[in-house]
């Protein structure tokens, strides 16, 4: 696991880490459990059927975050999670100040530990996190962005028990 943590912070920070294009903050709960993280937001060049008032577009979020167990099981752990994902979003064009979305994901994030709390263990570090979501972009710049979340991370059977977990997230973005 520390290999594999220590590539992905080689690539978050090589060179093109100053060409970063916002960050955002998450807050959720689920499954006996909340959660806090924080992100950075890396715009993709490319955009899809731009023929309409709506396009597909997307964005690299690396993340940061932690999670708490609150379980009457008991044994609740503090788990930290590294996260990188690759966001697509269909989204309305530059039509006015406000811009709704909706949004769907599949990355990948590595834990430790492998437990929340005595009845939810996870089986691996490494997990697949796939979210949808929905929300909108405002301001005169459109830099504030304001969305909804439902966010499932396992390890995709990868190895037993598979628990899984669901989260509720509020996510809150600024662009530069």
């Amino acid at each position: 696991m520390k290999k594999i943590g220590l590539l992905i912070s080689a690539l978050l920070f090589s060179g093109s880490v100053s060409a970063v294009d916002g960050v955002s903050v998450e807050y959720g709960n689920g499954d006996a459990a909340d959660m806090v993280r924080a992100g950075a937001v890396w715009n993709w060049d490319k955009q899809w059927f731009t023929g309409g008032n709506w396009l597909v577009t997307g964005f690299w979020e690396a993340s940061l975050g932690s999670w708490r167990g609150r379980s009457a099981a008991g044994n609740n752990q503090t788990v930290t999670d590294l996260g990188i994902t690759p966001v697509f979003r269909l989204q309305q064009k530059n039509l006015g100040e406000f811009a709704p979305y909706a949004e769907a994901a599949i990355g990948f994030h590595l834990i430790t530990p492998t437990f929340i709390y005595a009845n939810r263990h996870f089986g691996s570090a490494f997990q697949f996190g796939d979210h949808v979501g929905a929300g909108i972009r405002f301001g005169d710049r459109r830099q504030f962005d304001l969305g909804y979340r439902f966010q499932h991370l396992s390890n995709g059977g990868i190895k037993k028990p598979n628990q899984g977990i669901n989260f509720n997230q509020v996510r809150f973005a600024y662009y530069f």
